[in-house]
């Protein structure tokens, strides 16, 4: 008997030292498994867990070795489980007479049985079963090493759970923080941020680029750094925002450094942190000379918008990498001719919505139907090429083309936003905005794709009438509407529902366009 047992404690810490030598947790159970059916020599070994969010639900097989089948649950409401979970305390049936917990025996072939649970002081995790095809398999030396071997487990397995739960909430953190970084850096307007001491704290790319700010002045105080290149006006006005907590947009003057002189606008607003309090400075600048020039160069004329749709209306989508990476031409400036489906949708009502409304309210409208919109698109396998204030440009069949798919894709993608734009259960649009809704314009031709710009700044954007009528469709839209041209219709087949509509007479056309209105998918 000795021997027996000095044989079992050797096993239990071999075991033990598995155990305690991992970390994951589905490697954890397949161990406890394992381990306990080798040294127990039993016939069926299986672990149940309860479900985390669900205290009623049945239990879920997650491991199981053995050539006999067993079921994949427990019921939650057995004699067997209420009775684990609220004494915490083996079962042992060694017998298969009829018993309050004959559950316990997988199949109808077992002859006795163990069912211990794996527990932690504060909740269950789950239920070790083993089963044997002999009558009284189970003695006192096998209950002994079992008893402490899951003990053990327990431990070990809410460590695993808790450890994947905490990288799972630091993965979504660094999500958030790069989501951010990338939305800031891909901004063409000039970002720069202090702390409550009025040391600068973030800038991004552009303003890197144009304010020729480095790494070294972060932690420098703002004024030291910019007082040769902004006027006494704009740095008295800098320190009014910082004193009284109002936000001051439209800030004009010039920006003056080695590159030459920057005809700048100025948006500052104060950062506020919990309970309102001031945390430092948000500084916006727009680059009106370079705006200017490439309004120019792309010859868009575009309507003046009020200053808080303005800090919208210049970001950019960079996300671009994996096609550049196949096709390094396209790093160079200038593109190729592409067959594309170009997707204009805008906020109808929002001019009037956001007339007396906060800045901050309205930032916060645009951000909750941008963040769900934006999903969609990228589901949808569409392309973000900027947005326009209010309104999202997309296209599809740029940078990489599948003609088959691409205008389906993005009717798909224009109708899924109206349905949620429709849905009682959207989480945008709500309260002040909830009458708020969407006209969808889509056209289907060729166009210039590429990067424009010089050696120093670039961006994948595309050109050409398909744009432009694609923007004029998206006027012509009611609320609610996808409205579409017989260019977009061929493509689609018999996947949607279609009203065919009047055609329309755009700008820079001498006959009229047929449109159509999808309604739906068939």
């Amino acid at each position: 008997m000795a021997a027996v047992t000095a044989q079992l404690l050797d096993e239990l810490v071999r075991a033990s030292s598995m155990l305690t030598a991992e970390i994951n947790f589905q490697r954890l159970i397949s161990i406890l498994v394992e381990q306990s059916l080798d040294i127990t020599h039993s016939d069926i070994g299986a672990i149940y867990l309860y479900v985390q969010d669900d205290p009623n639900a049945d239990l879920v097989q997650a491991y199981k070795r053995g050539r006999h089948l067993v079921p994949d649950r427990l019921p939650r409401r057995s004699e067997l489980v209420d009775f684990l979970l609220e004494s915490d305390e083996a079962v042992v049936l060694l017998t298969p007479d009829q018993s309050p917990f004959s559950d316990l025996l997988l199949t109808d072939r077992m002859q006795s049985g163990m069912a211990l649970p794996v527990s932690t002081p504060k909740a269950g995790i789950g239920i070790v079963v083993l089963n044997s095809l002999q009558l009284n398999f189970y003695n006192r030396s096998r209950f002994q090493f079992l008893d402490s071997f899951v003990g053990l487990a327990g431990g070990m397995l809410h460590n695993a759970r808790m450890f994947t739960e905490l990288q799972d909430y630091l993965r979504q953190i660094e999500e958030l923080e790069r989501y951010q970084e990338s939305v800031f850096a891909s901004m063409t307007n000039l970002l720069v941020t202090t702390d409550d001491a009025g040391r600068i704290h973030y800038f991004n790319r552009a303003a890197a680029d144009r304010l020729g700010v480095t790494e070294a002045n972060v932690g420098q105080k703002l004024h030291a750094v910019f007082s040769k290149s902004l006027s006494k006006r704009v740095i008295s006005t800098l320190d009014r925002v910082r004193e009284t907590g109002t936000p001051i947009l439209g800030i004009e003057g010039i920006y003056r450094d080695k590159q030459g002189d920057m005809d700048f606008s100025l948006n500052v607003s104060p950062l506020q942190g919990k309970r309102g309090r001031h945390e430092g400075l948000t500084l916006l600048f727009t680059d009106q000379t370079a705006e200017i020039e490439l309004k120019q160069q792309m010859n868009v004329v575009s309507e003046e918008r009020r200053v808080i749709k303005d800090m919208f209306a210049r970001y950019l989508s960079n996300d671009i990498v994996q096609s550049l990476v196949d096709q390094p031409g396209l790093v160079k400036p200038g593109g190729g001719t592409k067959l594309a489906t170009i997707f204009f949708a805008d906020i109808r009502g929002y001019t009037s919505f956001s007339e007396g409304k906060d800045p901050e309210y309205i930032v916060q409208v645009l951000n909750e139907y941008f963040s769900e919109a934006v999903e969609i698109v990228i589901r949808h396998r569409g392309y973000i090429d900027k947005f326009i204030g209010d309104c999202i440009m997309a296209a599809w069949g740029v940078p990489m083309v599948n003609e088959e798919y691409d205008a389906v894709e993005a009717v798909s993608c224009a109708v899924e936003i109206q349905e949620l734009v429709n849905s009682k259960s959207r989480n945008f649009f709500t309260g002040k905005a909830s009458k708020l809704r969407i006209g969808i314009g889509l056209h289907t031709g060729p166009l210039v794709a590429g990067n424009v710009g010089s050696s120093r700044r670039m961006d994948y954007t595309v050109i050409g009438d398909t744009v432009n009528i694609a923007a004029r469709l998206e006027g012509v839209a009611g609320a609610g509407e996808v409205i579409i041209t017989g260019d977009t219709r061929k493509h689609l087949g018999d996947v949607f529902k279609i009203q065919e509509r009047k055609p329309v007479k755009v700008k820079g056309k001498v006959k009229p366009i047929p449109i159509y209105n999808v309604v739906g998918k068939n």
